[in-house]
């Protein structure tokens, strides 16, 4: 691979996708819902029967989607007015007599603002091949799910940290006025610089280990999917080990971003952790932030069992887990974990924003399924943080948001139903439920927005309708209203 020649080919490159509308719509338009679905699952022969009839289209699928071997006649025709030759030279493709074939993935993705191309490393999922070091890796599944999570409100300057093939950056290039993204992967930076060419985007691009690049700067806006992998402290492939054990990397990105934002900055990371066997993980994360300057929400999405997570991140990197050779690996790397005491491997999403207070903490599970992506979920929890320090809830009015709702779950007893909980459920954005009893519920409908009471004087008419005492009613009410609050159930008004 060239990158000077890379760069230099974008243009014309660039002119044949357009021609043949190489983009994401295109593509299901011609092979179909059922065969896209199949190109998703590594299966290629209905691909490339439904591609025989789809002319210079179906050529750049076979060539660069299927990485079939393709006659040279047929790849100029579609690659036109790009060269054959140039695009070997520059390393795209590569020459076999009269057939060639890609060296690298080139394929069109819809990130939110219209068609995109990615420049990647071929994966081997359809033609094996042994993964580099250096590997530069496409958009896989924690990159997409990051995209979606992704705050996407307009910002001055963005930071994508481990950038990879460029994806975050390229995405970063719809909301913010500037992007700069780093690598440690110096290959990792050629194609990411191949791929905002190709996208004519421009990003500032930098060779180096973490903040390393950009030491003394602050953003607006930082994102990193960083190689998080927890194992032990040596690199088998960049783009997912990071040289620092168990959990290192994500602690060494959380507890380091502060210094890189500016005022008012938010960052929007992917991360994992241990769970340590007697210890809660939400006590780990928090050790990794510093006492003051900010406010960060994590969620916990998913927690593997040690040996799901070592089978799952072996395949990743191509190994048979049948090989005797992979078995020790396996072993090796198992008995690492154990001696750590590690009983699951916790993976999410770390959100941050910098403040002039102290920092604000509240890590939480959610492992149950939702549709709403998290980003603009982010900065409103964010604002309603800031909103709970300003002020004294038992002064201040609430309605309730217009997506919540009561729900009562009754099961069949001695005496006909018998109601067994009471939930206030959220029914837009991470569907929040929060359980409550009759009181609470009662309170929260007393909620009537600017024109209602203060939450203060609603405690205490319920408190004396129901013979109970306020100060004790206020006690239990004000922790509740405030998790309301942060979950988005209940609002100021």
């Amino acid at each position: 691979m060239n990158r000077d020649e890379l760069l230099s080919i974008c243009p014309s490159l660039r002119e044949a996708l357009l021609r043949n509308r190489y983009d994401t719509d295109t593509l299901l338009d011609a092979l179909g819902p059922e065969n896209h679905a199949a190109l998703s699952r590594s299966e290629p022969v209905p691909v490339r029967r439904a591609s025989a009839g789809c002319g210079e289209l179906g050529t750049l699928i076979r060539l660069f989607l299927l990485t079939d071997d393709c006659p040279a006649a047929e790849v100029a025709a579609a690659l036109a007015p790009l060269t054959v030759d140039d695009a070997v030279s520059a390393g795209l493709l590569e020459s076999d007599g009269d057939v060639v074939r890609a060296a690298l993935d080139l394929r069109p993705m819809d990130i939110g603002g219209g068609n995109r191309w990615v420049v990647s490393d071929l994966d081997g999922s359809l033609r094996p091949r042994e993964t580099p070091v250096d590997h530069v890796i496409g958009v896989g599944h924690a990159s997409l799910s990051l995209l979606q999570a992704t705050p996407t409100a307009p910002v001055g300057s963005l930071l994508d940290v481990g950038t990879g093939c460029g994806i975050q950056a390229l995405h970063g290039a719809s909301y913010a006025d500037t992007v700069t993204a780093t690598d440690l992967n110096v290959r990792a930076v050629d194609l990411a610089a191949v791929t905002a060419a190709l996208n004519e985007e421009r990003l500032e691009l930098l060779a180096g280990s973490w903040f390393d690049p950009v030491e003394g700067r602050t953003f607006d806006q930082v994102v990193a999917n960083p190689p998080f992998v927890v194992s032990r402290a040596r690199v088998g492939h960049t783009y997912r080990d990071s040289g620092l054990d168990l959990d290192g990397a994500s602690e060494l990105m959380i507890s380091g971003v502060a210094d890189y934002l500016a005022p008012g900055g938010t960052a929007a990371l992917l991360a994992s952790w241990i769970h340590v066997e007697g210890e809660d993980w939400r006590a780990r994360v928090a050790s990794w932030l510093p006492a003051h300057g900010i406010d960060a929400w994590v969620v916990q999405r998913d927690v593997a069992d040690p040996a799901l997570y070592v089978g799952t991140w072996m395949r990743d990197g191509g190994l048979d887990t049948r090989d005797p050779a992979t078995a020790t690996i396996a072993e090796e790397w198992l008995d690492h974990l154990a001696s750590a005491d590690v009983e699951g491997i916790g993976f999410g999403f770390v959100y941050l924003r910098r403040t002039d207070a102290p920092t604000d903490l509240m890590a939480e599970d959610l492992t149950h399924g939702f549709s709403d992506p998290l980003g603009a979920e982010a900065l409103g929890y964010f604002e309603r943080v800031a909103w709970l320090r300003e002020h004294d809830v038992l002064t201040a009015r609430f309605r309730v948001d217009e997506s919540t709702a009561l729900e009562r779950v009754f099961l069949p007893g001695d005496e006909g139903w018998t109601q067994v909980v009471a939930r206030l459920h959220r029914g837009n954005g991470p569907a929040w439920q929060h359980e409550v009893d009759d009181l609470v519920a009662s309170l929260v409908a007393g909620m009537r927005g600017g024109d209602g009471l203060v939450l203060g004087e609603l405690i205490e008419l319920l408190a004396a309708a129901h013979g109970v005492d306020a100060e004790e009613l206020a006690q239990s009410a004000v922790p509740l209203v405030h998790a309301l609050v942060r979950h988005g159930l209940v609002l100021p008004a």
